[in-house]
C-alpha cells in the first residue's frame, strides 16, 4: 500500500516538473495581460538588459514589450526618428502615464539608437522638417 502511494507521489512530482519545464520553456510573457506593477517591472528588466552594441529593430521591442505608453516621431531628411516610452517607475496614482514615469527608447530608421535619459535628449535635438 505504501509503495503504491509513494509511486503516485513520485509520478505526481514528475508530471508537475514536466509541466513546469514546458511552461518556462515555451510560454511567452504577454505584457498586455500583466497587471501594471508586473508590466512596469518587466519593462524595467528588459530595458536594463539592452546592450549598446545591439542595433535591435523596433519590431522586436514591440513584440517583447507590447504597445508603448507614449510615442513620438520626427523626420529629418530621409531619416525617421521615433521615441517610444514604456513605464518603468510609478510616481502618482492618477491613471495617467507621463514621461517622468517612463524610460524612452530612441529609434533611427527602425533601429534602436539609444535609451534612457540620453534617448530623450537626442530626440529633442532632432530638427523637425516638413
Amino acid at each position: 500500500m505504501l509503495k503504491k502511494v509513494l509511486r503516485y507521489v513520485v509520478l505526481g512530482i514528475g508530471v508537475y516538473a514536466l509541466i513546469a519545464t514546458l511552461v518556462m520553456t515555451f510560454y511567452k510573457d504577454d505584457p498586455g495581460s500583466m497587471v501594471w506593477q508586473d508590466r512596469e517591472a518587466y519593462n524595467k528588466r528588459f530595458i536594463a538588459s539592452l546592450d549598446s552594441a545591439d542595433s535591435m529593430p523596433i519590431e522586436e521591442v514591440l513584440d517583447t514589450l507590447g504597445t508603448p505608453d507614449l510615442t513620438f516621431v520626427k523626420r529629418r531628411g530621409d531619416d525617421i526618428y521615433q521615441i517610444v516610452f514604456y513605464r518603468t517607475q510609478h510616481k502618482k496614482a492618477d491613471g495617467i502615464t507621463t514621461k517622468d514615469e517612463c524610460t524612452g527608447l530612441l529609434f533611427k530608421n527602425k533601429k534602436l539608437l539609444v535609451w534612457g535619459q540620453q534617448a530623450e535628449l537626442a530626440y529633442d535635438k532632432v530638427d523637425l522638417q516638413s
